[in-house]
């Protein structure tokens, strides 16, 4: 028997805000959390712009002791899976410990290791902090969520780039409808805002200089954002025995390798990944009113992308609402499932449809309805969000409005 999946409770940290209520209004707003880096000199990069978390201060939501083993990436992820399950209302510990688990993206501690790499080479420290090793391994944060939490049921990381989270809460999905578990929490967090990491992007010469504006003509890249997205999934029955608010229902989730490059997406296997992600959740594609794009900004990924719409959609697509949230707060890589599929569902069941911002011209290749910088009301009954990664890992989610 397959159970059903009910989106119970949200959490997330972007470039909009610290909670959910924060990113909402950013949403709607047409709020852009792009801006001049502040977290580290950038003096000697051409890239200075960032989306970064703002007023997030470790020692509100940390003690000294557990602050010496986390790197900023789980410090985010720990605090929005708190949001999450506190949203939810529902009492982890009253349930069957085997029945509750965590799936969170795999991310490695980025600042732990720049911080290491600069002690031992640039001051010739004869060692590094003694806990670098549990602050960058790429399970840190799944870990610190259980631990933080007392979830002790089947829990992992899953790493495939800018679609872990996506892949993440899939498994999630995938666990309760066939039975595993009753509750689940899943998303992901990401911060690769430090010198290494930036200097990193600046060297594949995909990074914007001034703005994110996906789907536009003049698009020049992609902008590095940081920050966490957690959602609590529940059997539907169980949600409703126990009087829990539904924001959506999660029905479908398709997956694709592209199996061709490590960097140019296919657009073939991520049309493939979306017919899956609604064969899965017996969606006709005429019955999807809206579409949370992957849309980075890049060239090659949004006339990518644009095409695999066209051929999974056809006609449809000139109805089809397109939009991409990073045009809001950046690309938050391995975070950015979670942070897409948070503002799907918000769209959903607030009734609108999240903008692109930084639209300037049409491009003739991006022929989409990108919802050009300001968000409209609507009424949207079913909703795809995509994430198709470096590597071509591609994680589709199927979603429906709740009642």
């Amino acid at each position: 028997m397959a159970h059903r999946v009910a989106v119970t409770g949200l959490g997330s940290l972007s470039a909009l805000g610290n909670d959910v209520a924060a990113h909402l209004a950013g949403l709607r707003a047409g709020t852009v959390g792009i801006g001049p880096t502040q977290g580290i000199d950038v003096s000697a990069m051409k890239t200075k712009i960032s989306a970064e978390v703002r007023d997030f201060v470790p020692e509100q939501h940390f003690d000294p002791r557990q602050l010496g083993l986390m790197d900023r990436t789980s410090q985010l992820a720990v605090v929005a899976a708190r949001q999450a399950v506190a949203a939810a209302g529902v009492t982890l510990q009253a349930l069957p410990l085997h029945r509750v688990g965590a799936i969170f993206a795999a991310s490695v501690g980025f600042h732990a290791v720049d911080e290491s790499y600069r002690k031992l080479y640039a001051e010739q420290a004869p060692r590094p902090h003694p806990f670098t090793v549990p602050r960058a391994m790429p399970s840190a944060q799944v870990s610190h969520v259980t631990m933080d939490l007392g979830i002790h049921g089947p829990s992992f990381a899953i790493a495939s780039a800018c679609s872990s989270a996506a892949h993440a809460i899939g498994t999630a999905f995938q666990m309760i409808r066939g039975g595993m578990l009753d509750v689940a929490l899943a998303g992901g967090g990401e911060s690769q805002i430090t010198y290494g990491m930036l200097k990193s992007w600046e060297a594949l010469r995909v990074l914007a200089p001034d703005a994110c504006r996906p789907f536009s003509k003049d698009r020049s890249g992609l902008v590095i954002g940081e920050g966490a997205g957690a959602v609590v999934l529940e059997n539907l029955d169980h949600a409703l025995a126990r009087g829990a608010t539904i924001h959506a229902e999660l029905v479908g989730f398709g997956m694709t390798a592209d199996g061709r490059d490590i960097t140019a997406p296919d657009r073939d296997s991520a049309a493939a990944a979306m017919r899956f992600a609604l064969e899965d959740a017996g969606l006709a594609p005429e019955a999807v009113e809206y579409v949370s794009a992957h849309g980075t900004a890049t060239a090659l990924n949004d006339r990518t992308e644009t095409a695999a719409l066209h051929e999974v959609f056809g006609p449809h697509l000139r109805a089809l609402p397109v939009s991409s949230s990073k045009s809001q707060y950046g690309h938050t890589m391995n975070a950015s499932g979670a942070l897409d599929f948070i503002t799907t569902v918000l769209a959903l069941r607030e009734g609108f449809l999240p903008p692109t911002m930084g639209f300037n011209e049409p491009d003739p290749e991006c022929d989409l309805d990108c919802v050009a910088n300001a968000s409209r009301p609507a009424a949207i009954g079913a909703a795809l969000s995509s994430s198709f990664a470096f590597g071509g890992l591609n994680a589709v989610l199927a979603l429906r409005k709740a009642g």
